[in-house]
């Protein structure tokens, strides 16, 4: 290297000529030790091997129209070397293709007004065309194994996206440019340090995961953990009002992710609202469980989970009837729970809220792509290993849906454009992910999504109770999201129909986040509601007139005229005594690490009522 440009090297703050040699010996070593971690990998978790060889086979049972196609993209391919010349003659033609409306990708002025980059972006637009073309209206292919293939080709062409290579994207050959390539240097040792992360797998940061700390600058609403079992902490806030509903409130949260989405920050703080509402808000912190937790089943989340939930503010708050929330599989969790409750005569749940719960599977949108009886077996090879599955699966699988917002965008941001991913709260609980019991989530995978028995009655069963959500009779709002990926909101619609009591459903904005957490100061979005609940979804959502705002004063209005009736403000911990200040010691606990190991709280018979002593004790 030569002093001028050690100079400039230098003077750019980047590594020296050695440490650069260091970065690509490391990364030489990494992918080597990358590629031979593959040796006993399944390198192919969709089958997708099997699905593209049924589309070839039904292709070829049609010659003419699969070599029609290719003419037609011959065609346009000819046309747009036509444009070029023109182009670079100084004409400007009409584009043979445009990006869709909202493509982000392609936003840098250069894709336009350079013709260079003008050819290359329409090149790639007119062979997606052409590909989506080949996999749709194909004759002969199931339409699972379809809906398979054109997915997968969608993902395949974001992949191939002109902007994510260095070369073919202007805005990284500006950076380029700009650095001296110090941006690349930058960007590998983003990628390094990925890879490490993720013990060889490339695990993307989407944001800056040390910017955060639980009950530091996300997941601050007071409360105490007054409550605690192996399966979960329970979480009461202390109140900000004198009175509150006598009815206190339970949230039940999903367990494939934390449940501080629901309290990130005090002004989007779901929690927060609910309290300064009057409400008495319990929330369930589920245990992120280890391998020692292979063979709990379902029935325990419902047993000594939410069942053992509402004891303990029974006994905590003398309340024998609660309201209850349910957020995404929290909802079908509460909604079996709920079932299992009719079958025994238990009635303290007097209403129950469901944000963007499936009951019924039968059209569980883009989802139900990654989720076959192969697949299913796939994964449950996987757990008998481990005794869990890692969440960070199931997140993968959640990005795919939106792979240029959630996987694309951040490769080039931090390997290409050399950036630091920047503090994003509702990014940092989107990776921190959680684990699930092997035999649970087997059952639920099986039971739920593959063969839909949640919503047939009496078809499953928890200790020979059978399960009938069609005798739930219960007040119930369903909430969903117009946009949401993971729990479409007309199969969500589907589910809320089954119940036989007065129910209401809320249709919001955005998706299964923003839909939800949407505080009214944000005026954001708006809603549709309504109490009649048609058998025609589209007639539904067509006669239902758009609300401006957040739904979240209608749905506080609609609970609490079920039970108007106030108590004086509770403090938490009055019987049962506080083991440690919110959002406890579950939570905290990361991928890779052990359930800590916690005394036990053991509830007293009613009529006993001596205050109960728990502490934690540090992990082992």
């Amino acid at each position: 290297m030569s002093e001028n440009t050690q100079n400039e090297v230098n003077t750019l703050g980047f590594a020296a000529a050695k440490e650069l040699r260091d970065n690509f010996k490391q990364v030489e070593e990494i992918m080597a030790g990358f590629a031979k971690s593959y040796e006993n990998m399944r390198l192919d978790p969709f089958n997708l091997t099997q699905a593209y060889g049924d589309w070839w086979k039904a292709v070829s049972s049609d010659p003419q129209a699969f070599m029609q196609k290719n003419i037609e993209y011959w065609q346009k391919s000819l046309e747009l070397g036509q444009q070029a010349m023109m182009a670079l003659m100084g004409q400007k033609p009409e584009p043979i293709v445009s990006p869709a409306k909202g493509d982000r990708r392609f936003s840098h002025e250069d894709w336009s007004e350079k013709p260079i980059f003008d050819v290359i972006k329409q090149s790639y637009l007119l062979t997606s065309q052409w590909m989506r073309t080949l996999v749709s209206d194909v004759e002969g292919l199931d339409e699972h194994t379809s809906e398979r293939v054109k997915f997968f080709t969608e993902r395949f062409m974001d992949a191939m996206s002109p902007t994510n290579f260095a070369l073919t994207n202007p805005a990284v050959l500006e950076k380029i440019k700009e650095t001296k390539g110090a941006n690349l240097v930058h960007g590998l040792k983003n990628m390094l340090e990925d890879l490490e992360t993720g013990k060889g797998e490339l695990r993307i940061r989407m944001t800056d995961t040390k910017a955060f700390e639980l009950g530091k600058n996300v997941a601050l609403t007071p409360g105490k953990v007054i409550f605690q079992n192996r399966m979960f902490q329970l979480i009461q806030y202390a109140p900000s009002t004198d009175k509150v509903l006598k009815r206190p409130l339970l949230v039940v949260p999903p367990w494939i992710n934390k449940f501080y989405i629901m309290d990130l920050q005090p002004k989007n703080s779901l929690f927060k609202w609910l309290i300064d509402q009057g409400h008495t808000v319990f929330v369930i912190s589920w245990v992120n469980p280890d391998e020692t937790y292979a063979d709990t089943g379902f029935d325990a989340y419902i047993k000594e989970g939410v069942l053992t939930a509402i004891d303990a503010i029974q006994y905590e708050t003398g309340a024998d009837e609660v309201n209850t929330i349910g957020y995404c599989i929290g909802g079908t969790l509460l909604t079996s729970t709920l079932a299992y409750m009719k079958g025994l005569g238990d009635n303290r749940i007097q209403s129950a809220t469901f944000f963007t719960t499936m009951i019924n599977f039968s059209e569980p949108g883009e989802l139900g792509l990654f989720i076959d009886d192969a697949q299913v077996a796939g994964l449950e090879s996987s757990m008998e290993k481990a005794g869990y599955l890692d969440g960070s699966q199931m997140a993968g699988a959640f990005n795919l849906l939106r792979a240029n917002d959630l996987i694309w965008s951040f490769y080039v941001n931090n390997y290409l454009l050399g950036n630091d991913p920047r503090p994003f709260d509702l990014l940092y609980w989107n990776g921190d992910s959680t684990r699930m019991p092997a035999k649970m989530h087997s059952w639920y995978l099986r039971n739920l999504y593959l063969q839909n028995d949640l919503c047939k009655p009496k078809a499953l069963s928890v200790d020979d109770v059978p399960l009938d959500v069609s005798a739930i009779d219960i007040p119930a709002c369903f909430v969903s999201a117009i946009e949401d990926h993971i729990a479409p909101w007309k199969s969500t619609y589907m589910g809320a129909r089954l119940f036989s009591g007065p129910t209401r459903f809320i249709l919001g904005g955005s998706g299964h986040i923003a839909g939800i957490i949407n505080p009214p100061d944000a005026k954001k979005y708006g809603y549709r509601i309504a109490d009649d609940l048609v058998e025609n979804v589209d007639e539904w959502v067509a006669n239902t007139p758009v609300s401006a705002g957040s739904w979240w004063p209608e749905w506080d209005k609609w609970v609490k005229a079920l039970n108007p009736a106030e108590a004086p403000a509770r403090t938490p911990g009055t019987q049962l005594a506080p083991i440690e200040d919110a959002p406890g010691t579950y939570v905290k606990v990361k991928l890779g690490e052990p359930v800590p190991k916690v005394t036990m709280t053991v509830l007293p018979k009613v009529d006993a009522a001596p205050v109960i002593e728990a502490k934690v004790e540090p992990s082992q």
